[in-house]
């Protein structure tokens, strides 16, 4: 059994210990520190990474209402609107509830007063990309124009464009563009999505986080073929699966966490390090078995960590798959810290 000394923890905010507080705050029901927080965010980066946050914890209350009706000329409160409209559209959705179509119009609507009223801001555009997997005909034309290059698919071209004119290589922006590809096309969509994380990464910028796109493609592929008689553990330890694993670490690990070293045990993720990206590049370089390269990133997750995608390599008749993942990803760690430097 792994050791107790360690027992990861999953948070939403991650490292960002400011966004940590604001969450506990509105989880009680107060706004006043979400309106503080947001408005000391200097960056787009961190700004369309908060807003998200906030408000898959704000859908299921009327916090950001109130703060509305309290200051209703806010341009924060108007995103933050906005994006909670946008995150019950899309949870009414996958659990296709039957007011899907009133939600989505309600968030549309919002999605286009808020980029009316911040037209600088990336977030209202990549609201609107998170809306297109719900239009699964494509029957609005921002769904299907032309892509941009030679095998990729019609889409939400335009939107894309929109968040990159304010904040290029938006890593939210590139994931819901996944998510759309993924919903577009079922039984195409693997070939799609791989062709676009390559596409995105030939022209992301070194630290981005654009350059992980391809382990999630990769964890997808693994979904979708474990009903398959084959190898599937062989999946990870292929030529390309070994060659996103050490480009994403090349090319976004190295270069945004220049504290790390494979020296220091103690290093921690920045704040704006996602969660979600460093649990992929971790199990991505365990699974391909570079596990001196693994160990430097699961230090920068420090206590932290996050079901995905440990939860996918979880065989059926889990009683408690969250446990089972954390037991997955304990094993992983102390496998790849054993005998690594700093350990």
């Amino acid at each position: 059994m792994p050791s107790e000394e360690f027992r990861p923890v999953y948070h939403p905010a991650g490292h960002d210990a400011e966004l940590r507080f604001v969450v506990q705050e509105l989880r009680a029901g107060r706004w006043v520190a979400m309106r503080n927080l947001l408005a000391g965010t200097a960056d787009w980066a961190a700004w369309t990474r908060r807003t998200q946050v906030l408000a898959a914890v704000a859908a299921g209350t009327d916090t950001v209402r109130a703060w509305r009706s309290e200051e209703p000329h806010s341009l924060a409160a108007t995103v933050m609107h906005a994006r909670v409209a946008v995150e019950r559209a899309t949870r009414a959705h996958q659990k296709e509830h039957p007011q899907t179509a009133a939600l989505w119009h309600e968030a549309w609507e919002a999605c286009q007063v808020c980029a009316q009223q911040a037209p600088d801001d990336p977030v209202p555009w990549v609201c609107l990309l998170a809306l297109a997997p719900l239009d699964r005909g494509q029957r609005m034309a921002d769904h299907r124009l032309p892509p941009p290059g030679p095998m990729l698919f019609p889409g939400p071209w335009g939107l894309l464009a929109e968040v990159t004119k304010r904040d290029p290589a938006n890593r939210e922006a590139h994931q819901r563009m996944l998510q759309f590809v993924y919903a577009r096309n079922e039984r195409g969509a693997l070939p799609e999505a791989v062709n676009y994380a390559h596409w995105a990464i030939v022209s992301a910028p070194s630290g981005s986080p654009v350059h992980t796109l391809p382990l999630y493609v990769r964890v997808e592929r693994y979904r979708r073929e474990r009903g398959q008689e084959r190898a599937l553990d062989m999946h990870w330890v292929t030529d390309d699966a070994i060659r996103d694993a050490q480009w994403a670490l090349r090319n976004w690990f190295v270069p945004a966490h220049p504290a790390d070293s494979a020296r220091s045990a103690d290093s921690a993720a920045p704040a704006e390090s996602s969660l979600l990206d460093l649990s992929h590049l971790a199990h991505a370089l365990w699974g391909a078995h570079q596990f001196q390269d693994a160990a430097r990133v699961f230090r920068a997750l420090g206590p932290y960590y996050a079901p995905l995608p440990w939860v996918r390599r979880l065989r059926g008749g889990q009683d408690d798959t969250t446990h089972a993942a954390q037991e997955l990803f304990l094993q992983a760690r102390a496998r790849c810290l054993l005998g690594a430097p700093g350990s």
